[in-house]
């Protein structure tokens, strides 16, 4: 069944599927979105990623390295539902994008390998998702590889992700003899033919009938056991009718309490239609989930999806384009229309809407209106960016922003001609006005422009996108984001801060105790401050002063001037002066006190560390765990399955640098790795005599 991409949705907002297609680099979710698209006949033609013909991956270096780098907005209409579609990155360095996107999604879309289950950033996206709320359903992709098992992925599944996976579907035949599936709510054989659109409706296969009524009857039993309405019913009869099972999936899917599970293979077009159908049956729309919440002079309000509501939406990309600066937002309440002015209620901007685009990636169809629910792109707001929100101006909301990732890798960029200097600032400001988490910034002691990101990729992907606008960089070698931390503290740490230079003096006396914080691995930037003092002996607000003026010195350690990170402050005790004290005074005092403290105390060097899984040939693991052990790595665990090795290890993130290369080198191409940032770790005394001055 294809869809005139020419209808129009009018319908209501019970209509609309806001979704995300996740998944670990390779997994297929391209190839998903592909589909997806070829199918509602918004495209004409199927396109590949090997051949460098997607929609979604449209940019010049994702088609010439073969993976998604920016996420893509599309939108489509399948069996009168509009759905608003963005295929996410699966590397890890993109991962801030997958963050924006999730921000302003109603649901997603996981897709994993039936080869391979779930691999670590298929993982992570799965956490991302968990933390923002956003209901999924699983699509196991690739079932005609060799090697292939729904089973082996849905025990991954369960296990990993820790979730009740609800199985739908039964594969018809075995890796290259896969041709469709059992859909076991309506116990009927979907089965796709080559070279032919669509799939037949079929009965179940003899040789399947016993087995597709097994898994029928372990999904009837699980659902019962999650869902009040589904167990009374399997109680009163002993099972669960197609029509309450499928109600009940839609309510576990909405609530978290299960995850559907489906099947296929997107290369070869079959399980795409069941996956739409999914979408439209369990995944909510703008009005299933909480109306969005936000801040108004502090007071937190709520906003209903309703075209009638006041306008409120929240921008979750920029990108610069040959015709001009799009803006992509999602509209939460309220309708926009063309020539409106939005108000940014943080800056106290105005901006006037110029045009309003329904986005199928790189090209756009234009529209005089978006209502609540929608996500589009427009054209008119120039200072607009990731994390604004943009509203009615006679009813200012601030909706929270997505987070953005802490850079860890850093180059140093310069011109490689004089002229192109201004031109090589301009375009530094537009990469960081379109991606949040590459911050530029100058070097107080070398003068150079540093650019710093996410990951050796990251960065590489955006040195070539200044190539690619005409600006010649010189790029120097990258560098990791030290910190430093307190490895033994001190106590009873006096500074007395006076100072008298005519008029009123200074005068702050504190007595601070330094002791290093124990925290869980990946969250070593945690400060905590606290005040015993008793008797008032230093007044609340000059408590205050003093946490501020310790914050202010975690900025430069004494080691390097790296960031300090897990510590424990505990001012003691103190004295003020009945003329000269000030929260300025105080301030001033916790900072140079807390450096003196930090100078008398001992302090570590940490390093960021990532988790590394390389999948190598047998005959390669001697020669790759050798290249581990000889980066600092410490192998944390191997599993072997059909010829091949998935070795974990966690290794110093400046180690990693070239290991791509090297590992192509070591397994003759066949090798392949990811990895995935997990915190800072100690850096061993001889690293760290190399790398501290002096």
């Amino acid at each position: 069944m294809r869809t005139d991409p020419r209808h129009r949705i009018t319908s209501p907002l019970s209509t609309v599927r806001n979704i995300g297609v996740l998944a670990h680099v390779d997994a297929g979710k391209t190839t998903v979105t592909e589909r997806i698209l070829y199918l509602t006949g918004t495209t004409h033609k199927r396109g590949e990623v090997h051949d460098g013909t997607t929609v979604t991956d449209f940019d010049p270096q994702e088609r010439d390295r073969g993976i998604t780098i920016f996420a893509a907005a599309v939108s489509c209409v399948w069996d009168g539902h509009r759905i608003n579609l963005i295929d996410t990155p699966g590397h890890v360095d993109f991962t801030d994008e997958v963050t924006r996107s999730l921000r302003v999604l109603d649901g997603a879309v996981a897709v994993f390998d039936a080869v391979a289950g779930v691999e670590p950033q298929g993982e992570a996206v799965w956490r991302q998702a968990d933390r923002q709320g956003v209901p999924r359903i699983a699509f196991v992709n690739k079932l005609d590889r060799a090697g292939a098992d729904l089973d082996a992925a849905v025990a991954s599944i369960r296990e990993r992700l820790g979730v009740v996976p609800l199985v739908a579907q039964l594969p018809i035949g075995r890796e290259s003899g896969f041709t469709g599936v059992v859909d076991l709510l309506r116990m009927r054989a979907l089965v796709w033919a080559d070279g032919r659109d669509g799939y037949e409706d079929r009965p179940v296969p003899g040789a399947l009938r016993e087995e597709a009524a097994r898994r029928r009857a372990l999904l009837e039993e699980t659902v019962a056991e999650l869902h009040p309405a589904a167990l009374e019913e399997y109680c009163a009869a002993g099972g669960v009718s197609a029509g309450t099972l499928a109600s009940a999936l839609r309510d576990l899917t909405r609530g978290g309490g299960g995850v559907v599970v489906l099947c296929g293979s997107a290369y070869r077009d079959r399980g795409i239609e069941p996956l739409l159908e999914a979408v439209v049956a369990y995944l909510p729309s703008p009005l299933d989930v909480p109306a969005v919440r936000g801040t108004l002079d502090g007071e937190v309000r709520e906003r209903a999806a309703d075209p009638a509501a006041p306008f409120c939406g929240l921008v979750f990309k920029v990108q610069s384009t040959p015709t001009g600066r799009l803006t992509f937002l999602r509209a939460y309440a309220g309708t926009l229309r063309k020539g409106e002015v939005v108000l940014d209620p943080v800056s106290g901007r105005t901006e006037r809407i110029a045009r309003i685009l329904r986005v199928r990636a790189d090209r756009h169809a234009e529209t005089d209106v978006a209502v609540a629910g929608d996500i589009v792109a427009v054209v008119g707001p120039k200072a607009a960016r990731a994390g604004t929100t943009l509203c009615a101006p006679g009813a200012p909301l601030v909706l929270e922003p997505p987070g953005t990732a802490e850079p860890v890798v850093s180059v140093a960029v310069e011109a490689r001609r004089a002229p192109d200097a201004d031109r090589l600032a301009t375009a530094l400001g537009r990469l960081a006005e379109e991606d949040p988490s590459l911050v530029v910034r100058t070097d107080p002691e070398t003068g150079q422009t540093v650019l710093s990101g996410l990951g050796e990729l990251h960065l590489e992907v955006a040195v070539e996108t200044l190539r690619r606008h005409g600006v010649e960089v010189a790029v120097g070698r990258p560098r990791v984001s030290y910190r430093e931390t307190v490895a033994r503290g001190v106590t009873g740490s006096v500074y007395r801060h006076v100072k008298q230079d005519g008029g009123a003096g200074q005068f702050a006396h504190v007595v601070l105790d330094v002791e290093p914080l124990d925290v869980a691995p990946g969250t070593a930037g945690a400060f905590e401050f606290r005040s015993v003092v008793v008797g008032g002996r230093v007044p609340q607000e000059f408590v205050r002063a003093v946490e501020t003026g310790c914050r202010d010195a975690l900025a430069e350690g004494p080691l390097a001037g790296h960031p300090v990170v897990g510590l424990r402050v505990t001012l003691t005790d103190g004295a003020t002066h009945p003329k000269d004290s000030s929260e300025l005074a105080f301030r001033t005092a916790g900072r140079l006190g807390l450096r003196e403290a930090l100078r008398t105390g001992v302090t570590a060097l940490l390093e960021p560390v990532a988790e590394v899984t390389a999948t190598v040939p047998d005959d390669a693991v001697g020669g790759v765990l050798g290249d581990l052990a000889a980066r600092r790595g410490r192998v944390t665990g191997s599993t072997a399955r059909a010829g091949t090795t998935t070795v974990t290890a966690t290794v110093p993130l400046a180690e990693l640098f070239g290991y791509a290369s090297r590992l192509r080198g070591r397994t003759q191409g066949r090798g392949t790795f990811t990895t995935r940032p997990c915190g800072y770790a100690p850096v061993p005394a001889a690293v760290s005599a190399r790398l501290l001055p002096g």
